[in-house]
């Protein structure tokens, strides 16, 4: 005698309705993480602050202030901002970047490989101006301002050369061509400002305060920084003779005080800012100042102190104390 098998058993049956085990839930497909581009649709200058943004979904809007911020901190900004733009390609014609994340992943045109010649030069860059740095740290010579900037143009022009010549880097040249046109514009002021260095090319704010007429030094020199010259303590009324100082400094502004019952004669040459004696514009002709009080040296005509200022870069200001 036959027998017919047994059913097969039925999943339980959760008390909420749903079967048990549950069915596999579907999988998601995957979704690839873009690459980290600049973008062509949301850019002021080159399209990095708009890259950043559409990569981690933050606001373009918080990249630029963050990038204005570091700028007026310390200026690295902008150095920051021309690595970046150097570093990351741009995104293809018509097509931006998507965050990761999205619903839809869009169709990318193909590329080819990228050239190395963009990270390449700037590598060499890096590492010909900090070979620079420690030669003039561990030795007496010292490349200056005109020789950082122009060699810094030299390495990056032959990068833009090599890029021409190969045809590699068609995507990358704008970063470069912007560095080059940085560097050009700083070797052009490096050039034409009247910078004069100490003799290890001195970098940082400096003061001095001589307390007599002989320690008053003829020439008074700085290289980049603020510099504050304080004659004040000086006594007019026993000069000997009438004190002479030449100030000559790079970038950087410049603040001389003088005392008040002293006759005083400026004269100041600034590349780029102004020299004032208290808000009175200064020129190279100079200008006569007499002090104040009932000593019978103010307002001889004789002036205690004469002093010549060259400045590179920054405003200058002499003023009593």
């Amino acid at each position: 005698m036959t027998s017919t098998p047994p059913p097969p058993a039925s999943p339980a049956a959760d008390p909420s309705g749903a079967s048990w085990p549950p069915p596999p839930s579907p999988q998601q497909p995957w979704q690839p993480r873009t690459q980290l581009r600049r973008s062509r649709t949301d850019k002021v200058i080159g399209g990095v602050a708009g890259g950043l943004a559409e990569y981690t979904g933050v606001d373009a809007l918080l990249w630029r202030i963050g990038a204005i911020a570091l700028t007026l901190a310390g200026g690295s900004g902008v150095l920051i901002y021309l690595l970046l733009w150097v570093l990351m390609p741009a995104a293809p014609v018509g097509q931006s970047t998507v965050p990761a994340g999205a619903a839809a992943v869009a169709p990318r045109a193909p590329r080819g490989p990228r050239s190395p010649v963009p990270g390449v030069t700037l590598a060499t860059l890096l590492i010909v101006l900090g070979s620079a740095v420690l030669l003039a740290q561990l030795t007496d010579w010292d490349l200056g301002p005109r020789g950082f900037f122009g060699t810094a143009l030299l390495v990056v022009g032959i990068g833009l050369i090599v890029s021409a010549v190969t045809g590699a880097g068609r995507g990358a040249k704008g970063g470069l061509m912007a560095l080059g046109v940085v560097l050009s514009l700083a070797t052009l002021i490096a050039s034409t400002a009247d910078f004069h260095d100490g003799p290890r090319g001195d970098v940082g704010d400096r003061f001095y305060q001589p307390t007599t007429a002989a320690a008053v030094r003829d020439v008074y020199e700085g290289g980049v920084g603020d510099l504050e010259i304080d004659l004040s303590l000086i006594d007019p009324s026993d000069l000997p003779r009438t004190i002479e100082t030449e100030i000559r400094h790079g970038v950087g502004d410049i603040d001389v005080i003088v005392p008040r019952n002293a006759d005083v004669h400026v004269t100041g040459m600034g590349g780029i800012g102004e020299v004032e004696f208290e808000d009175e514009q200064i020129s190279e002709d100079g200008a006569f100042f007499p002090g104040t009080g009932s000593g019978s040296w103010v307002g001889d005509g004789r002036a205690e102190f004469r002093i010549m200022i060259h400045n590179g870069i920054g405003d200058v200001e002499v003023s009593r104390d």
